[in-house]
């Protein structure tokens, strides 16, 4: 063929494929014209932009903050990638932003990605799957460092006003209300007039609990969050009820996370750190300040909550207590429970997860009309890979019902129904047992527990929300912490949460979710469940300093020999009690590696009472029916392993 022909031909290639696109990019607006039937919204974005084109850009936002008292006010870093082709057409995109302590100490997502640059500065790598997936979609992504981390100023106060702030400022700038610059320290101006503001927070851990944040200020622009494993209040990650949960405080993930200049120039708020959180369990202002449930009514973006059901890192009282709080104040909502750990959906349900996302953003930043809200608000795992959907979560037809505990034939194991009853129970703390141990021995009379079992179940019984257990007990020194926990006792194969991987196993192979470039690979390993053949599952606990009984806010010494009542929050569940198993409530004193130990050594006498339980029972009082079976005596029932030790570190481990 002539050059001079084949060049024609290139050329009307080159001139097709560009039309092409820019007819699929005139279809992905929402509202865009569909012949004569008249405006017709897309039913999904499609990966029709070149990711190995994107822009990827760096600018520094200002956060109207001096955390570190320099004297000038603290510039976060904001990595940017979006499509070129939207950019040339001068056409407006949403954004999906992850803000981040991790991006340098810790990496990202089961494999610890770290962000990467080149020898000039410029991003690299973006860690996780949302830049291959997103960007060729017509979205932009952001990836923020928080103040005090990798390439910004100021300083980690974990969880406090810097970390919201440094992250809301960027919500600012995407709408056009805050200043960002092109480096760290000059005075160019960068504005972000390449999207149309409409921002989608996501982020596992310590990065959705800073999405949680920025939601509860109200910002304008922040269109939805979708918080996975996120903390709602910092002093529930630290404390119950006064009983500590780690034998530090924040002060030790703040010098984890920090860039090392941040640790060499923000002592002072480190120092405040250590001041404001006391080992006592006293609530602060700090605490209150850190603490996003009260301002759920401020919350104007649509939320997404994604918990494992047994993640004992950010344990599920937060996830609970915040959706809750949603709930009052009429926010738009959905939820994913697994049985997982502290795990992310992408490595427990990968390909169902990737779509559901895809829609969701869809559906919010885009504005497609593609059902999305109209679906089942929850998706519950109720055995490994095995789920099921509710129209609203936790059920209409979910009532309180009180379950009451009563003596039984031995010394602390008892029985557990609706009736009220008489007498006592008595434990001692054994700081050396865990709330595996008390499970595996709760039909024998043991020191360190005081066990109550039902019958075995007449039908199914679905316990789905927030517990609470009610108890009176006398103490016989000056200090006491207290334990509670629902058990289902009965064969099940579950996620072994205790393990490594806390319920998934990683695999050598490998899938890709979107394009890659050479510096960015959009391939990650796989996973699998890994389960476990259990004879009886915990899937509801609670803990506190019995010292709190008189006040919530302060710990105070007990009186030995007199009796206080105490009201103990259980963590939100959502769990089906077979037909034949048994519902057991256990009360004990530490809870080994979930709780530290009280300073003494107590025994606790328990008026039955003036106990009770009252557990969220799908269809109400009417379900809870037990038959008159031979209940097992003597027997070791087999669990996972009890819980490790856990660095506070919520979604990372420090390098």
């Amino acid at each position: 063929m002539p050059i001079r022909a084949r060049r024609t031909r290139l050329l009307w290639r080159s001139l097709l494929t560009a039309a092409l696109a820019a007819l699929i990019a005139t279809l992905m607006t929402p509202g865009a014209a569909q012949g004569a039937a008249g405006p017709r919204t897309p039913d999904e974005s499609k990966p029709v932009y070149a990711y190995e084109n994107a822009i990827r850009e760096s600018v520094w936002v200002d956060t109207r903050l001096d955390g570190d008292a320099d004297g000038r006010t603290d510039r976060v870093a904001v990595d940017i990638v979006r499509p070129r082709e939207l950019d040339r057409m001068g056409r407006r995109i949403p954004v999906i932003m992850d803000a981040s302590p991790y991006y340098a100490c810790c990496g990202r997502g089961n494999e610890s990605q770290k962000k990467t640059y080149d020898a000039q500065g410029n991003p690299v790598r973006f860690p996780l799957y949302y830049d291959n997936y997103f960007v060729p979609r017509g979205y932009g992504y952001v990836a923020v460092d928080l103040a005090g981390t990798n390439r910004s100023d100021g300083c980690v106060d974990v969880g406090g006003r810097s970390d919201v702030r440094s992250a809301k400022a960027v919500v600012d700038w995407l709408n056009g209300r805050a200043r960002g610059y092109t480096s760290r320290t000059g005075q160019e101006r960068a504005k972000a007039s390449w999207t149309n503001g409409r921002t989608g927070m996501i982020g596992k851990s310590y990065d959705g609990t800073v999405a949680q944040g920025v939601a509860a200020t109200g910002v304008k622009g922040l269109k939805t969050i979708v918080p996975i494993g996120a903390i709602s209040s910092w002093y529930d990650y630290y404390f119950q009820q006064g009983a500590p949960l780690y034998d530090s405080g924040p002060e030790w993930l703040s010098d984890a996370v920090q860039s090392p200049e941040a640790r060499a120039r923000c002592g002072a708020v480190r120092q405040r750190l250590i001041d404001g959180a006391p080992r006592s369990g006293d609530l602060t202002r700090l605490w209150n300040e850190r603490d996003h449930v009260p301002d759920a009514d401020k919350v104007r973006a649509s939320v997404f909550v994604v918990h494992g059901m047994q993640d004992l890192n950010v344990r599920a009282k937060h996830f609970g207590q915040w959706w809750d709080a949603l709930a009052e104040n009429g926010v738009d909502r959905k939820i994913w429970l697994s049985q997982a750990g502290h795990v992310d959906p992408f490595d427990f349900r990968r390909a169902d997860w990737v779509r559901t996302l895809h829609r969701w953003f869809d559906h919010e930043l885009l504005g497609y009309d593609n059902g999305v809200d109209r679906e089942p608000m929850a998706d519950i795992e109720r055995a490994p890979d095995r789920w099921t959907t509710d129209r609203v979560w936790p059920p209409r037809a979910t009532e309180m019902v009180t379950l009451r505990p009563a003596k039984g034939d031995a010394p602390g194991v008892g029985t557990l129904g609706t009736r009220r009853a008489k007498g006592t129970e008595t434990f001692t703390d054994d700081p050396k047992l865990s709330e595996t141990d008390w499970a595996e021995r709760i039909d024998t009379p043991t020191p360190a527990k005081a066990g109550f079992v039902t019958r075995p179940l007449a039908r199914d019984l679905r316990l789905s929300g927030s517990s609470t257990v009610t108890v009176t007990a006398t103490p016989t020194t000056r200090t006491a912490h207290l334990s509670a926990v629902l058990v289902d006792l009965g064969p099940a194969t579950i996620r072994d949460y205790a393990a490594p991987g806390e319920g998934i196993t990683t695999l050598a192979e490998r899938d890709c979710w979107g394009p890659s470039t050479t510096g960015d690979s959009s391939c990650y390993r796989q996973t699998r469940a890994r389960t476990a053949a259990v004879e009886h599952t915990i899937f509801s606990r609670g803990w506190a300093d019995l010292g709190t009984w008189a006040d919530p806010h302060r710990g105070r010494p007990l009186t030995p020999g007199r009796p206080h009542t105490i009201t103990v929050d259980l963590a939100a569940s959502d769990h089906v009690v077979p037909k034949g198993h048994r519902l057991a409530l256990i009360v004990a004193g530490t809870d080994k590696n979930l709780i530290e130990p009280p300073a003494d050594t107590p025994a606790l006498t328990i008026d039955l009472a003036r106990t009770h339980a009252k557990v969220p029972l799908a269809g109400g009082a009417s379900t809870f029916r037990t038959s008159a079976s031979v209940i097992p005596r003597d027997t070791r029932l087999d669990g996972v392993a009890p819980p490790r030790p856990l660095t506070p570190v919520p979604g990372g481990s420090p390098s």
